[in-house]
C-alpha cells in the first residue's frame, strides 16, 4: 500500500524561513510542494521520508529564493492490484459503490464487481446482497466500513490539452488517480458480516 519512491528536483527556500535550520527548510519546502500530490504513474504523495543529499543553495537573482538541488525519498500511497484494504461507503447509485479511506477518496466498485444476486435499492439508495432467500437482504450501507481488493488504477493527467474552458473544466472535475475494486470474494464486502 506504501511504497518509498526516490526523487531529485530544485527546490526553492523562501527568505522568511531563513532563520530556520537549513535542513527543516528544506524538508518543509519538499512537504509543501509534494504532500497531499499525485505523481503521474508513481502514486499519491503522503510526506517526505528522508533526505539524501541537498547541494549548497544558490540565491536567485531579483526574488531572494534560495535554490538548492536535492535527492530524497517520499512515502508514497499505491496499492498493488489483488491488495485487500479498507475503506468506507460514501455514496451509492446503479452503477457501483464510491469508497473512501482515511486520506483518499477516489475508489470505485462497479455493480458487476458485486457478489452475485446483489440488487440496488432505489428507495434506500444503497446495494443489498440477497445471501439467502429465506433471509432479510443485507446492505451496502452509507459509511459502513468494507473490504474490498485493488481490481485496476487509472491515472488522468489533468493539464488540458488546449485553453478551451470546456477542456480546462474537465480537466479540474477528473481525478488524477483512481482505483477500482472489487468484493466478490469470500471474506469481502461489509465488515460486519464476516465477523
Amino acid at each position: 500500500m506504501f511504497i518509498l519512491t526516490k526523487i531529485a528536483d530544485l527546490v526553492q527556500i523562501r527568505p522568511d524561513q531563513f532563520e530556520k535550520p537549513s535542513h527543516i527548510a528544506i524538508e518543509d519546502a519538499i512537504n509543501s510542494k509534494y504532500s497531499n500530490r499525485v505523481i503521474q504513474k508513481i502514486g499519491l504523495c503522503i510526506c517526505m521520508y528522508d533526505l539524501l543529499w541537498a547541494s549548497e543553495g544558490l540565491i536567485g537573482h531579483g526574488d531572494g529564493m534560495v535554490n538548492v538541488n536535492v535527492e530524497f525519498r517520499v512515502i508514497v500511497f499505491r496499492p498493488f492490484k489483488g491488495e485487500v484494504m479498507f475503506g468506507r461507503i460514501t455514496e451509492a447509485d446503479e452503477t457501483g459503490i464510491t469508497i473512501r479511506t482515511d486520506f483518499f477518496e477516489d475508489i470505485f466498485v462497479p455493480f458487476k464487481e458485486l457478489p452475485e444476486n446483489t440488487l440496488y435499492n432505489q428507495n434506500e439508495k444503497a446495494w443489498t446482497w440477497v445471501f439467502d432467500p429465506e433471509s432479510d437482504p443485507m446492505y451496502y450501507d452509507n459509511n459502513e466500513m468494507v473490504r474490498f481488493q485493488v481490481l485496476d488504477e487509472s491515472w488522468h493527467d489533468q493539464r488540458p490539452d488546449n485553453s478551451d474552458q470546456e477542456t480546462i473544466d474537465k480537466a479540474k472535475k477528473s481525478s488524477p488517480y483512481h482505483i477500482d475494486g472489487s468484493m466478490m470474494k469470500e471474506g469481502l464486502g461489509v465488515c460486519l458480516w464476516w465477523e
